[in-house]
């Protein structure tokens, strides 16, 4: 008896292992996850030390240049719960691209008010 569940457990396993780190990439789908995150994850990290760097700039107080992390990263600790809650309920595809969408109002607001010298360190 136990011998039959091996056999069967064996059999419902895959057998190809292609043994590369790349192999993943090799799915559409999760290659599109990836490529949608990597370029995200960069847009982010861009404007997180472009935040940095732009406080540098207006003032040398610490504790300002502290709180332009603070306040792009308490936020998410706000909302975390009810996002998470929200995403259960609605369309995943849209909800991202509703967010997404505002992110990238949001950075474009920022740019041209940084362009236009209407920041400052408040």
């Amino acid at each position: 008896m136990g011998n039959g569940l091996n056999t069967a457990l064996s059999e419902s396993l895959p057998t190809h292992s292609s043994g590369s780190a790349w192999a993943p990439l090799r799915e559409p789908l999760f290659r599109s996850l990836w490529f949608a995150a990597v370029v995200s994850y960069t847009g982010t990290w861009m404007q997180n030390v472009g935040a940095g760097w732009l406080m540098t700039q207006l003032t040398t107080s610490p504790l300002k240049i502290s709180l332009v992390t603070a306040a792009a990263t308490l936020p998410v600790f706000l909302v975390i719960l009810p996002a998470g809650a929200l995403a259960d309920i609605v369309d995943r595809r849209r909800f991202l691209l509703i967010t997404q969408g505002w992110m990238v109002v949001a950075s474009g607001l920022l740019g041209i008010l940084t362009l236009t010298s209407c920041v400052g360190p408040w």
